[in-house]
């Protein structure tokens, strides 16, 4: 959920057994794979300049987003 629909969520837990595990330049990932659809191609970014503070989500997926960038809709 979120105001455009899906919402992107970084958070620390355990991997459960249908998790596909990535590395990113030396940080590990784990993702759904069912997510992945929405997920392709997306670049994440940290910012802290006056227009973006913390982390960016770039989606080429995302067919509009809300307003604070913390949501999309495909």
């Amino acid at each position: 959920g979120g105001c455009s629909g899906l919402s992107y969520v970084l958070e620390f837990g355990e991997r459960k057994p249908e998790d596909e595990t990535y590395e990113i330049e030396g940080i590990p990932c784990v993702v759904n794979p069912a997510h992945g659809i929405y997920l392709h191609g997306m670049e994440i970014d940290w910012k802290t300049g006056l227009d973006a503070r913390g982390f960016v989500f770039t989606n080429p997926n995302a067919s509009s987003t809300c307003g604070c960038g913390s949501s999309f809709a495909v």
